[in-house]
């Protein structure tokens, strides 16, 4: 570990700065087809990076690999709700920090590709959209709806003079700036909306900067994506007809540089497929078809990272991505280096010199071994610490939106009205569940209700038995025509042919809760030495009610290079959410794969405190009888063989025509 801290040390101190003439300029040359920086023909060779999944002590590590692989440039989003999550409340602090990101990106030498949206997709929630958008009920988002153009403006006008300073022509490190994200594949196809983007970024960026859209490599895409002024780019994978991806660009923009803005490296995930898996030979075989042909490529992704929290997005029909954001991508969401990385390594080096010196190495990963844990009490008992705002009485349920909450979990609570003393169908007819609803009466896990996939359950009770229903919000939908994607009790829930009425419902700020320490402590701490082994042959528990579990383990101090980047695992437990002092590691969901770890990275551990880990098991914990486990361990999976009854969704490099 120290030697290679010394060695990012040195490359620090000895790579060259972008440097700039007199007066940097970053143009189109359309009479020779290709891009000139200061005058001279230029072509970038980039890859993709969200500085939003990674955290901000890894961004100089990442940022330096990619630098070391020969890019020469890098490629991002901005993610709009990650900076504003309530209306006019901006936040740039922290592992939010874009403009320290562009800074680093300057430092080390890479160019920027700008994709500042307003909507994004990324696999991230709601495409980076804002959910309190949806206020307006019937708001047409990435439209010219007047209520949506408002939010626009006002966003983009915080937000883009902080790009100005960091444009190429005003000494920074940004060439070109994206305008929407391919539009082409929306339905709502509105010119007037894409040149009201258009003439906001350059009211704001200047006449200057080089603005561009992307799209599917289709002319389906590029009829409805691309406009006049703004130049035309296009996206395709490995495999595919390079000439004729390159085509379609040209059925809009007939001279100018070939670009492929999204060449991919791999691919999304889905709870419950297979971990997608692109290989290297067809990566590297297709790249160098289109270096060949001296066109512009950004790899996407370059890394992945991590949906730490409830970042990530879902598909439709609804299929929620993990936590892991790997993408199968050169450096792995951990920032590995891998097989794909040096084989990328070798084909750009055909077409551009690229650094010398050694590459970063890999961080070191430790395995804590197991750390005992213990149930605290269950969600419908902790109501006092976790609804800050308390409860709400309501005929019919609220939704998240109408309870001004963005992510997590909503507990419903109502009585049943009649006996139940035969199995009763409890059910959303109008499948109303957004997304997955845990149901217990008076205090027994009675069922799960799951968007898509189960309507009903069958429940029994005495009239008057408390109902409670937590509803868990997985993630809205990033892609498609459907990403107003309302959360919670969307629609009602009716006992036997009867809608059940008469709701209290408490709007849960689990994450504040965990990380002020409001949650009741052990009396007694569990330290890793003294745990059992994990991953026992124990039958899987029964169905129990949400609980928060915890336990806390010693890191030695005095012992160099502690702590190092783990990954935690959970053998016999099945779904649920985990917290590292106070931080939101993501969703776990073992049970149903591919992820089985978690990646956790190094600065969320201490050595001089112990650490606490905080579990809320939703389906059912292995912790009685006896105790239960959870496991560091060094190594990832990310790929667990898995049964899916999904239906296919979204195929690898095909942007769908959703119009």
């Amino acid at each position: 570990m120290a030697s290679g801290l010394g060695q990012m040390l040195f490359l620090l101190l000895t790579l060259p700065t972008i440097t700039l003439s007199a007066n940097p300029t970053f143009t189109v040359d359309y009479n020779h087809n290709c891009f000139l920086k200061d005058g001279e023909p230029f072509r970038y060779i980039s890859g993709s990076i969200h500085y939003s999944r990674i955290p901000k002590v890894y961004w100089k590590d990442r940022l330096l690999k990619m630098y070391m692989a020969g890019l020469n440039a890098i490629q991002i989003y901005v993610p709009w709700n990650f900076h504003e999550p309530i209306p006019g409340r901006y936040d740039f602090s922290g592992d939010r920090d874009l403009e320290q990101f562009l800074q680093l990106c300057q430092d080390i030498g890479l160019l920027v590709i700008m994709r500042p949206g307003p909507y994004i997709c990324a696999e991230w929630d709601m495409g980076g959209l804002p959910a309190w958008l949806l206020k307006k009920k019937d708001i047409v988002l990435r439209s010219s709806d007047p209520d949506y153009l408002s939010a626009v403006d006002k966003w983009m006008g915080t937000l883009l003079p902080k790009l100005k300073r960091y444009l190429y022509q005003n000494g920074g490190p940004i060439i070109t700036v994206q305008v929407e994200n391919e539009y082409g594949s929306y339905f709502t196809c509105d010119y007037n909306y894409m040149r009201h983007l258009a003439k906001l970024f350059r009211s704001y960026l200047g006449n200057d900067v080089v603005l561009f859209t992307t799209d599917g490599a289709g002319v389906g895409y590029l009829k409805c994506g691309s406009i006049q002024s703004v130049y035309a780019t296009v996206d395709f994978g490995p495999g595919a007809n390079v000439t004729a991806a390159f085509e379609a660009q040209r059925h809009a923009e007939p001279r100018g540089p070939l670009v492929n803005s999204e060449f991919y490296t791999g691919w999304l995930d889905h709870w419950g497929a297979k971990h997608s898996v692109v290989s290297t030979r067809a990566v590297v075989r297709t790249l160098n078809e289109i270096l060949e042909i001296g066109a512009n490529v950004n790899l996407y992704m370059f890394i992945g990272g991590t949906n730490f929290g409830y970042w990530n997005g879902a598909n439709s029909p609804y299929a929620p991505q993990p936590t892991s954001y790997d993408y199968d991508a050169p450096l792995t969401e951990a920032g590995d280096l891998t097989e794909k990385y040096f084989a990328i390594r070798d084909v750009i080096k055909m077409y551009r010199k690229i650094p010398e010196g050694l590459v970063p190495p890999s961080t070191p990963k430790l395995a804590y071994g197991p750390v005992q844990m213990r149930r605290l009490q269950a969600v419908s008992e902790s109501l006092d610490v976790l609804s800050f705002s308390g409860p709400v009485k309501s005929v019919y349920p609220l939704t998240f939106i109408d309870m001004n909450q963005a992510f997590g979990f909503m507990l419903y609570q109502t009585m049943l009205p009649v006996d139940c003393l035969k199995p009763t169908s409890l059910s959303s007819p109008l499948n109303g569940v957004h997304d997955r609803a845990y149901v217990s009466i008076d205090g027994i896990a009675a069922g799960i209700l799951e968007r898509n996939k189960v309507m009903a359950i069958n429940v029994t009770g005495k009239a008057g038995s408390r109902v409670d229903v937590l509803v868990e919000n997985m993630g809205r939908i990033n892609y498609g025509r459907e990403i107003n994607d309302f959360k919670g009790l969307v629609f009602n829930l009716t006992l036997g042919s009867d809608v059940l009425a008469n709701w209290t419902v408490f709007s849960l700020s689990i994450d504040d809760a965990v990380s002020q320490g409001l949650l009741p402590s052990l009396s007694q701490s569990f330290s890793s030495s003294s745990a059992p082994s994990s991953f026992t042959t124990a039958p899987a528990p029964a169905l129990s009610p949400p609980a928060f579990y915890t336990g806390t383990f010693n890191i030695p101090d005095g012992i160099p290079d502690l702590p190092q980047d783990t990954y935690i695992q959970f053998p016999n437990w099945r779904k649920g959410q985990v917290w590292i002092n106070g931080f939101n590691v993501g969703r776990y969901w073992p049970s149903r794969g591919p992820q089985v770890t978690l990646f956790v990275p190094a600065h969320l551990l201490s050595t001089s405190v112990q650490n606490n880990i905080t579990v809320l098991e939703l389906e059912a914990a292995p912790c009685s009888p006896g105790p239960c486990t959870v496991e560091f361990t060094d190594t990832p999976i990310i790929n667990a063989t898995v049964k899916s009854a999904d239906q296919y969704i979204r195929r690898p490099f095909n942007k769908q025509d959703l119009l």
